[in-house]
């Protein structure tokens, strides 16, 4: 049980910070040498840049067939890791000991936390590979010799932090929760396969009659 909250926990954490890192503009950061008092920030769907006096503004993206090609794979993973980490996050919560749904068929609980855990897992791997590959191109282009220096360069967002711990919050608590199962397998005690027979009590004193003593009695 205490495996089953643990996973739980980290799977519902993993999928808030998932659906954050999805729609939040902080993928990659910019600070411009000549005017330090601006900072832009980077996200799937928009770009914002923030003065001195905390003013934001904010620009959407203009074609989606205009991106580069890891930010158009990127919002269709990260779109398909919130769905996945939700349904994960659902079949787990039915297949947990403490839900009363299907107690009278424990392996049907089990199939369905073995299925939102391998389901978590996906949603972590569908989180890690965009966030992994621009950052991997954001490393790239901060180290393109071919570039002028005075150009100034994108670095790390905090969301490529975030969506990095998301994808491991995701992974692990589907992991546990996959792993749970063998564990309530074999906590769920076998069926007896036959009833004793009631014996037979006497009358009076609630002695045992047995077949060939019963000629001696009487």
């Amino acid at each position: 049980a205490k495996a089953q909250m643990g996973g739980m926990l980290l799977a519902l954490l993993g999928w808030v910070s998932s659906c954050v890192t999805t729609f939040v503009p902080l993928w990659k950061n910019l600070n411009l040498d000549l005017n330090e008092l601006e900072v832009w920030n980077m996200g799937l769907w928009q770009v914002c840049i923030t003065q001195e006096e905390g003013v934001v503004e904010c620009q959407a993206h203009g074609s989606f067939l205009a991106l580069p090609p890891e930010l158009r794979i990127s919002r269709l993973l990260m779109c398909l890791s919130n769905g996945l980490g939700l349904l994960g996050c659902l079949l787990a919560a039915l297949g947990l000991e403490g839900w009363r749904t299907c107690e009278d068929k424990p392996g049907r609980k089990r199939r369905l936390l073995l299925a939102g855990g391998v389901t978590l897992g996906m949603a972590g791997i569908t989180t890690l590979v965009p966030i992994s590959w621009v950052a991997y191109n954001t490393v790239l282009d901060f180290w393109d010799e071919t570039v002028p220096d005075i150009v100034p360069r994108w670095e790390f967002g905090e969301a490529t932090f975030l969506g990095w711990f998301a994808g491991a919050f995701l992974a692990a608590g589907g992991l546990l929760l996959a792993c749970s199962t063998r564990s309530t397998r074999t906590a769920t005690p076998l069926a007896p396969a036959c009833h004793q027979a009631p014996t037979a009590r006497g009358p009076a004193g609630g002695h045992h009659l047995h077949p060939k003593n019963a000629d001696l009695v009487i």
